[in-house]
Formats: C-alpha cells, structure tokens, sequence
C-alpha cells in the first residue's frame, strides 16, 4: 500500500504528528509512506524506516499541482494541513481516498487533533496517541549535557530573554557542559548568550547556531542530558527522546502544545489576564508573561531533579 503524507509546515508540528503516522502505520503494516512538506518537516521524518520517499513542497500554485501530478499514484493521501493551497494540492494527487485534517479542532492537545482527524478519516482504531517517535540516533555527549535553546520560529512573543538563559547556563556549568542551539535567524541572539557565558568565566560552552543539519539538531537534542527551551520545534524533538526539559510558556497554549508524554518533562508559565493571546509579538508591548519567569524558577528545577536519566 502507498500512502502520500503532507506534513505540518513547522517542525514542533511534525514531530507531534508521529503517534497518528505510527497509529496508521500499525494499521497498515504493508504500507510505504512518500513525504511532502516543508524541509524542516520533511528533513525530520525522512528517516523513519518506513519512509519510500520525501520531499519538500515548493511555493506557488501551479509548481504544487506541477507536484502533485508528478509524484504518481498512491492508495491513500492524507494532508495534515488545513490551508486552501494544501487542499489544491489534494485535488490534483492521484489517489482513491483523500483526507484533509480540518479547522474546527479545538480545546485538546495537537497531538490528539492529529490523532483523532485519521480517526475521523477511518483509518485507525486506536482509542488514544502513543509517544513521539523519531529515528534518528541520539548524540553521545562525553558528560551530562545542558542544551539551551532560545528560540521560536513563531514569533519574539514566545522567547524567554537572552540574559536568562545565560544565567541558567552560567549557574549550572559546573554540573553541565553547555550546548546552545538556534537556527540562521538566530545566530546573533546565540552568540550573545554564548558571550554573556564565556564572560562569566565558563569554557564548556559550545554554540551550535545556525551550524546544524534538521537532523544534526534532532540527533544533537535527543542526547541532552537536560533542555531549557521556549515553547519550539526542540522541545518537541526533547519529549520524543524523553529528555529531561524546563519549557516556557508565555502567549501560547500550554494544553494544546506542551510537551507530549515526556516523563521527565516540565514547564514554567505565569497566569495573567492577558495570557494565553497567541499573537506572534506581545500586543500590550510588556511582555510580562516571559518577564515574570526567572531564571531562578528554572535552576531550582534542574537542581533539585538531579540527572534523571
């Protein structure tokens, strides 16, 4: 059986996918998957062993029907998207049974959303998602690892700032060897972190921002020994590896994109009335509910768990 999957745009979203792929894939035991998405999504899931073929989804309207047409026949397609671009797309792919994961959702975890559109769709039995699930092989760092992750794609209004996670760092060094992680648009912010570091006197810091491969970052993630991030793609891939993590929410939705079934996983949020908004940047122009987490509440956590795995 060959299934086509359009994959979630962002890589905290594809990663959350992976219990309704693995759901499907349970369901369907002789199926090879073909992967279309963006390069970050597409990049993260190529490895899985049941993956034929991936590849990233160009913009513009007619280079996606171009796409579509050109990929072939399959048995089933599935989008995991609910834009009017993936729905044309759909239109053109060549398969019996199409399904296209829809707006209405609300008030449960993506993961769940994700879940419960193939069941919608009649694709799976299972009453309830399992774990993330990646493939890529961890990283063995040579000692206890602490990986700071500063930022998120979405917007300045999901970031935690620059000094604070340097004081985290700087504070925990001694226990930790300390990793920074970032994409190209967050390189200048990584190295101003990893100043604030080495100014304190702390050698055992090493910035990886903007210098890592999708799957370098996955594999660098997964062999933390502890992860502070923002609400980001890297804390998803943390969960998937059941890396112990400290995860900051401010304006986004802890219930529906907080990590998912990481034994070891814990987040910092503050209640205001202002919070969740869900907008990209801070609408009131305070920013109070990053502000109000220190970096104390986040050292307390991490010192007083100790190395859990």
């Amino acid at each position: 059986m060959k299934i086509l999957i359009e994959l979630p745009t962002w890589l905290g979203d594809a990663v959350m996918v992976t219990p309704a792929l693995e759901a499907l894939l349970e369901a369907y035991p002789d199926a090879k998957l073909t992967l279309v998405g963006s390069v970050l999504s597409t990049e993260a899931l190529k490895d899985h062993p049941r993956v034929t073929a991936s590849e990233a989804l160009e913009k513009g309207w007619w280079v996606v029907r171009r796409k579509a047409k050109a990929l072939g026949s399959f048995d089933l397609a599935l989008s995991f998207r609910s834009s009017l671009r993936s729905a044309w797309f759909l239109l053109w792919v060549d398969a019996p049974k199409k399904c296209q994961f829809p707006k209405h959702y609300s008030g449960m975890h993506q993961v769940a959303k994700y879940h419960f559109f193939l069941q919608e769709c009649g694709l799976i039995t299972a009453k309830t998602p399992g774990k993330l699930k990646l493939y890529q092989a961890p990283h063995s760092y040579p000692r206890p690892t602490l990986g700071i992750n500063p930022g998120a794609s979405y917007g300045s209004a999901k970031r935690w700032y620059p000094d604070s996670f340097a004081k985290v760092a700087i504070e925990l060094a001694d226990q930790y060897d300390i990793v920074i992680f970032g994409g190209p648009a967050e390189v200048a912010m990584a190295a101003d972190i990893e100043s604030a570091i080495r100014d304190a006197g702390v050698e055992n810091v090493e910035n990886l921002a903007g210098m890592t491969s999708i799957a370098q970052l996955i594999s660098h993630v997964g062999g933390l020994s502890w992860l502070v991030t923002n609400d980001s793609g890297p804390m998803h891939v943390a969960a998937a590896y059941q890396v112990p993590t400290v995860a900051l929410f401010g304006p986004t939705r802890h219930e529906e994109t907080s990590q998912w079934g990481n034994e070891y996983g814990f987040w910092l949020r503050k209640e205001m009335a202002c919070a969740p908004c869900m907008k990209r940047v801070c609408p009131l122009g305070h920013h109070e509910c990053m502000k109000q987490i220190s970096a104390d509440e986040v050292i307390e956590i991490i010192k007083n768990r100790g190395r859990l795995r």
